[in-house]
């Protein structure tokens, strides 16, 4: 009696375990209820290693477990729960180097507490295999794009579309998660979160994915994208001070006021609701997860200015409508062999028929009664070996035939050019156009470099002539002083930005030249010669601006001719070999 009661006090530490080291880490400080939850979530992942397994090697494990077989509704007890994890977990440590590797009981043994106090508490010793499912997916590693599509695979039909019934199943599951850290009030269940959701009929991959990928995200799922976000900034270095608690650089994520000029919290402060000066809790904060230096700013800045930054991506790639077959992927075979493993088929063919002959010569020393069922059973077996040559050889033939057509494919002919002479002369044109703008934006260049050495001979003149008026004022009081000539030499300008007129003050536009130029405009240079002067630099400006647009736009046709002419390519590769499977994930 005294070692069963030492044994269940000991069974309700190890339970308890876990819930104790995520309240040490005093998460409830934390202000907003979605990063409390996703903090908390997090440190679970964490403390028992499941951000160490990615998706699809969970997604193994379900299979080598016999669970992708099982219906939804089945259920499994805690026993078997138990071994799944292990093999988990033991093949994790596999995969792990020998410096790296975890506390495999230790991690069961949180892990298995974890599911069990979310998905029985009123302690049956039992779980369905898609609660089961559900958790596991939800809390371990990888990119969450794919944990959806798993998640998408096992609540659709076999059209590929979503069964809200199973949707809702699923809701229930994991927002059990939530409640299991104290966060149930804020992230409950409720009977109209599918509708609210997904108000159309009809739900197909991307649809799915395109409301759980938003920004913002369903209210109730906000927790999971911030989840994953946590755990990509964790590692985050920002070189920054916080405006509250002084700290000069932040780890995690930045958070920047909207409406205070340079006022920044560190997540921490920003958590606990901190806040100084005229800065107030009210205000709208703007999240960074990187840290971007000053020059990559300007950089930023000049692409943006010149048109040339980049069409932002979707969140996530447009996935076929049809339904995806899955695959097994332990037994994954291709339709045709490797020349490798042809030639393992016929040292093993030759093998057996070695093994067969010696059989044949001990059978002589057989009883005779024995000597014509050995006679049929060799040769059935001799015309068993010889079958199998031939399709070996049918087949190493198909492939060797399939070698040379790609082959044939792959390589540029003139009968390939003459198919599409448009698009061949085209391209000649866009790379003929491309090196004339080179050649063009060289001559600028260089008539820049000519245009500075002739301003800086000129303000050498002015001087001079200013110097000499001076000296005959002097001599003569009674001269009257001579104005220079207003010239309208170009002049060179350093811009930030080769798209947009420069608004800063003549003495930054000469940043660059003599110092006889900067004495010249410095000392009272007659206006009509400064603003001729600044006026021919804009036009060369802008004139270069141009060219680099027109650069960027051959650029961009060449690319496209190009990706055409391989999308050709493809195309006909594709239609010889017919016979090619879609590579698609399994589930």
């Amino acid at each position: 009696m005294i070692e069963e009661g030492s044994k269940s006090s000991k069974s309700m530490v190890e339970k308890r375990q876990l819930f104790m080291e995520m309240r040490a880490q005093n998460f409830d400080v934390i202000r907003l209820s979605t990063y409390r939850t996703a903090c908390k979530l997090r440190f679970v992942q964490k403390r028992c290693n499941l951000h160490l397994v990615d998706v699809w090697n969970m997604i193994e494990a379900f299979r080598d477990n016999g669970l992708s077989t099982l219906d939804h509704n089945a259920e499994i007890n805690v026993s078997r729960l138990e071994t799944i994890l292990s093999s988990i977990f033991y093949q994790l440590n596999k995969r792990l180097p020998t410096t790296h590797q975890i506390n495999v009981e230790q991690s069961i043994g949180l892990l298995l507490n974890f599911i069990v106090a979310t998905y029985d508490s009123e302690g049956h010793g039992k779980l369905t295999v898609f609660a089961m499912k559900a958790m596991l997916a939800t809390m371990c590693g990888g990119k969450i794009l794919d944990k959806l599509r798993y998640i998408f695979s096992q609540i659709s039909d076999s059209n590929g579309v979503m069964v809200f019934a199973k949707f809702d199943q699923f809701l229930r599951e994991v927002l059990k998660l939530p409640t299991a850290v104290f966060e149930g009030p804020s992230f409950g269940y409720t009977e109209h979160s599918v509708r609210t959701c997904f108000p159309q009929q009809k739900i197909l991959l991307n649809t799915f994915l395109d409301v759980l990928m938003a920004d913002p995200p369903p209210q109730y799922l906000v927790w999971l994208p911030l989840m994953h976000r946590l755990a990509n900034v964790e590692n985050v270095f920002h070189p920054v001070e916080c405006s509250y608690c002084r700290s000069e650089s932040m780890m995690g994520f930045r958070y920047r006021c909207q409406q205070c000029h340079g006022y920044q919290l560190c997540q921490s402060c920003f958590w606990r609701g901190h806040a100084s000066g005229p800065h107030s809790n009210q205000h709208q904060m703007k999240e960074h997860s990187s840290w971007r230096s000053p020059a990559k700013k300007l950089s930023h800045a000049i692409s943006k200015s010149l048109g040339c930054m980049p069409i932002g991506e979707p969140p996530h790639p447009v996935f076929p409508e049809a339904a995806e077959r899955p695959q097994d992927l332990a037994h994954n075979t291709s339709t045709l062999e490797s020349p490798s493993r042809l030639d393992e088929e016929h040292r093993l063919i030759a093998r057996y028929a070695a093994r067969l002959a010696a059989e044949a010569s001990n059978s002589t020393q057989c009883p005779p009664t024995d000597l014509s069922f050995n006679f049929d059973a060799n040769k059935q077996q001799r015309q068993l070996i010889a079958e199998l040559e031939n399709k070996n050889r049918e087949i190493l033939q198909e492939i060797q035939r399939l070698r040379l057509e790609h082959e044939q494919a792959s390589q540029p002919t003139p009968e390939k050019a003459q198919q599409n002479p448009t698009l061949l002369a085209e391209l000649r044109l866009l790379r003929h156009r491309k090196d004339e703008l080179e050649r063009r934006m060289s001559a600028l260049q260089e008539s820049r470099r000519e245009l500075m050495v002739q301003l800086e001979s000129l303000m050498r003149l002015l001087k001079d002539e200013e110097q000499k008026q001076a000296a005959q004022a002097g001599s003569s009081p009674h001269s009257s002083p001579s104005h220079s000539a207003s010239c309208t030499m170009p002049m060179p300008i350093r811009s930030t930005s080769a798209g947009s007129t420069p608004t800063h003050t003549p003495q930054d536009c000469l940043a660059g030249v003599g110092d006889d130029v900067l004495d010249a405009f410095s000392q009272g240079v007659p206006r009509n010669l400064r603003n001729d002067l600044l006026v021919a630099a804009d036009s060369i400006t802008n004139t270069m601006s141009s060219l680099v647009k027109e650069l960027h736009s051959v650029d961009d046709g060449l690319e496209e001719e190009e990706e055409n002419m391989r999308n050709g390519r493809e195309k006909v590769s594709s239609l010889k070999h017919s016979g090619k499977r879609h590579s698609t994930p399994s589930f």
